[in-house]
């Protein structure tokens, strides 16, 4: 008689925990984060178009970019998820702890976070593509900056 063979379950790995959690985002709050980061894409300011014209379509070397995108608690003004970019652009108003405290909190789940001033943006936009470029072509491991924490970058282009 021959020999029976059976399959043999392994456990499978725990599920990684939902990227909200790191950032104790409800559903609700990221629904309603969604939405407005939909109405920003609408209504851009004069800084965030003059910026997406140098940013959309792949033209840094490939390098795609999304406007708008929610990464963690947060709304970014473009995001670039293969590299672990995001780029915000601070308005005059801005409050500068609320900024200090959103970069700490996407840069200790490994995102690389560019800031510049709408100043910075309509008036130096060559300099600011420059320090953009630098960040992208620097070295970097996409194993090391991901982690069961790290925020999923999502954008509804539309």
């Amino acid at each position: 008689m021959t020999e029976r063979k059976t399959l043999g379950v392994s456990k499978a790995d725990a599920p990684k925990a939902d990227a909200r959690s790191s950032f104790n985002v409800t559903g609700a709050r990221l629904e309603r984060l969604k939405e407005r980061a939909r109405d920003q894409r609408r209504n851009p300011t004069e800084a965030q178009e003059a910026l997406w014209a140098e940013l959309s379509g792949s033209k840094l070397g490939g390098v795609k970019f999304t406007r708008q995108a929610v990464v963690g608690s947060a709304i970014v003004d473009f995001a670039c998820p293969s590299r672990w970019i995001v780029v915000s652009i601070s308005p005059a108003n801005a409050n500068p702890e609320v900024e200090t405290l959103q970069d700490k909190k996407l840069s200790d789940v490994g995102i690389r976070v560019l800031r510049f001033s709408e100043e910075a943006v309509l008036g130096d936009r060559e300099s600011v593509m420059k320090t953009i470029v630098s960040e992208i072509n620097k070295p970097f491991d996409k194993r090391s900056a991901r982690s069961q924490f790290a925020p999923r970058m999502e954008s509804a282009e539309g």
